[in-house]
Formats: C-alpha cells, structure tokens, sequence
C-alpha cells in the first residue's frame, strides 16, 4: 500500500506545509534522507495552545500536540521530495517540549509524534529518538519535533 493510500485508510489529511517564522526552509533532502525543521504544532497557521506542559498544557494535549508536528513534519518532507508516495520510512524524530522544571514526561508526550509516524508507516515508521525537555519553545509553543524521513 503507498502512504497516501495508508493516510486516506486511517482518515488523516496531511496539512499544508507550515511556512517558516524565521530564517530557515522546513525540509531539505539529501541522499536518501529528507530532514525536517522544527515543526511546532501549527493548525491553519496558528497554535491551538501555548505555555508549559504540566502548567497551562496537560501531557495529554501536549501529545496531541507532538502528534500534530509530526504530520506537519510528513508534509514538509513531502513537499522537499515530490510527494509523500516517495517517503519510505522515519529514521530518527528528535522532540522537544517545553516544559516545568518538575515535568518528567517528555518521552510519553513524544509518543504522540512516534505513535502517528507508526501508524502510518508500519515496520519502517520505527525509528530513533530523542525527547527533551526545555525551559520554552518558539511562539511558546509547548512542543517541537523534528524528523528525519528516508525518501526513494
């Protein structure tokens, strides 16, 4: 099944590729890797929330959120390649949230990007990974994740 065919099963609509807010391009191919900017969390151009996990953002909204940037990550990949049908698999997904300095939970709130990134690819969605933890993201966004996709 091609990865267009395997988002329309699980009813997911890749969003548009979020623009930059500074100076930077959101994929950039090389080899048979397309690596990702920072993606945050963006829905039609805004953030649907801000500050802290474990303050003003659950862990739970917090992994929606994660997983939001990692659709936004697929659909910057695919644009930087021609199209979603030519990315094969996920190799690494470095996530960041912003968080309180008592907030232990990075790695579940990251889950929500590696859960999606599975779901979608199967076998070759697992991946490594890295989740931290930072006093604050851009915009305030509560989560960022960055990914490196393998791309034919």
């Amino acid at each position: 099944m091609t990865v267009a065919g395997r988002l329309a099963e699980l009813g997911i609509e890749l969003p548009p590729v979020v623009p930059p807010v500074a100076a930077y391009i959101p994929a950039m191919a090389h080899g048979d890797v397309v690596q990702t900017s920072g993606q945050l969390p963006m829905v039609a151009g805004e953030l649907p929330a801000t500050g802290k996990v474990g303050a003003e953002v659950t862990a739970e909204d917090a992994k929606g959120l994660a997983r939001q940037c990692a659709l936004n990550a697929l659909a910057a990949a695919a644009d930087a390649v021609g199209g979603v049908d030519r990315i094969t698999g996920v190799l690494k997904v470095t996530g960041f949230v912003a968080s309180v300095p008592a907030f232990t939970g990075q790695p579940g709130v990251i889950n929500g990007a590696s859960e999606v990134l599975g779901e979608i690819f199967g076998d070759a969605g697992r991946h490594t990974r890295s989740a931290v933890g930072v006093p604050v993201l851009p915009l305030d966004a509560p989560v960022e994740v960055e990914v490196a996709f393998l791309y034919a």
